[in-house]
């Protein structure tokens, strides 16, 4: 199930942040994010939700293990109808 953009707005801002943070994490592959310093990461964040508002992240709800991720809309694989 998709989060629409509002509704992510009705979260805490820690807790938001820490999503975007946890997405950020896994985009680095080199570790080099621990290196930021907090203006970059701050810079990051505000990106990500920029990206969140233009719909090129989209926050996706797992029922199947109750678990919460970050995605490019490209990554998202929609269920299709099955007519037989």
């Amino acid at each position: 199930m998709l989060i629409p953009f509002e509704a992510l707005q009705q979260l805490p801002p820690d807790t938001l942040n820490n999503l975007i943070k946890e997405y950020l994490f896994t985009q680095v592959e080199d570790g080099s994010f621990g290196q930021l310093d907090d203006d970059q990461i701050q810079l990051a964040i505000e990106k990500c939700k920029q990206s969140l508002k233009q719909g090129e992240l989209k926050v996706e709800y797992s029922e199947d293990d109750e678990s919460i991720a970050i995605r490019h809309k490209d990554q998202i694989i929609y269920p299709t109808a099955d007519f037989d």
